[in-house]
């Protein structure tokens, strides 16, 4: 029988994808204060769709063998998490045969490539790096907990070739700080947590994440740091861009910030249970998204 759609976006972790696509939007959206050229944004919207649908589908497959231990052990519900949506690790779960998801990954990474070339070399070439990174950052996961630099590196990757797609000779200082701010939310509002939900089976595997070398505690007052950072390089972003908007799009973007980061951040430190690990991944997660409504209806506003 053969595997349905929806076991194919379980390995691509769509739900989550889709949340993701929305940093390259913002990133593109703010950078230029408007849309770009009219024929890049079908050809955008696409590529991006494909490098996050092959970028996921990657990682499971490099951790096909630990996944597999993993399910071996028994590994925990995690109903309330959002990359449970769909059903999880599908090719180490049996659901996906490995020649399945290697051509449905060649596939994604075919379109992906080919519309990351159109937009640009450098597009191309950061994203093949980001492929290689998130390649790196599976292998590194019974080395060292510093794979967490790996991770924020290569989900800022997307925002920068966005950058790129739209800029090709960006400005150096706003692009740091773009990059620097999307780092901070990833580590403290998706690494962390995501290996926090984890923890056991992976104190039984042998792995080095964040939250199995120094603990609980220390986990969670470390998300929140780099979740706070994150805010205030957001405001710094947006100081330095100087968009038309940019007052109340800095308005809107703490309050977002202050709702779907600093709270369940705060609150994860406090509860440090599952479930207020759930709650900061989930939230964190909507962020992008929710700065792109804000970016949008900030430029709106400001053209009335």
């Amino acid at each position: 029988m053969s595997p349905s759609l929806k076991t194919y976006l379980g390995l691509s972790r769509t739900p989550h994808g889709l949340l993701d696509m929305s940093t390259p939007l913002l990133a593109a959206f703010v950078w230029l204060d408007g849309l770009p050229k009219s024929w890049m944004i079908p050809v955008g919207l696409v590529t991006t769709f494909a490098a996050y649908t092959v970028g996921y589908a990657v990682n499971d497959l490099v951790d096909r063998l630990v996944d597999q231990q993993r399910f071996r052990r028994g590994w925990r519900e995690a109903n309330g998490y959002i990359d449970a949506v769909m059903p999880r690790h599908p090719l180490a779960s049996g659901h996906l045969s490995r020649n399945q998801a290697i051509l449905w990954t060649a596939i994604w990474g075919a379109l992906a490539g080919a519309g990351c070339y159109v937009l640009g070399r450098p597009v191309f070439v950061l994203f093949l790096a980001a492929i290689l990174l998130e390649i790196v950052y599976c292998l590194m996961w019974r080395l060292t907990p510093l794979r967490v630099i790996v991770s924020g590196i290569v989900k800022t990757l997307g925002p920068v070739a966005a950058v790129f797609a739209v800029d090709p000779r960006p400005s150096l200082s706003p692009l740091l700080l773009l990059f620097a701010w999307l780092f901070f939310w990833e580590v403290g509002g998706q690494n962390i947590p995501s290996d926090w939900t984890d923890i056991e089976e992976d104190k039984d595997l042998g792995a080095q994440t964040i939250p199995v070398l120094v603990g609980t505690v220390w986990s969670a007052r470390l998300a929140l740091a780099a979740l706070s950072l994150a805010v205030l390089l957001n405001m710094a972003f947006l100081a330095v861009i100087a968009r038309q908007g940019a007052i109340l799009l800095a308005a809107l973007s703490l309050g977002i910030g202050a709702y779907l980061l600093i709270e369940p951040g705060v609150l994860l430190v406090t509860k440090r249970s599952r479930e207020a690990v759930f709650r900061l991944f989930n939230r964190a997660s909507y962020y992008p998204v929710a700065l792109l409504v804000a970016a949008i209806l900030a430029k709106v506003l400001s053209d009335l």
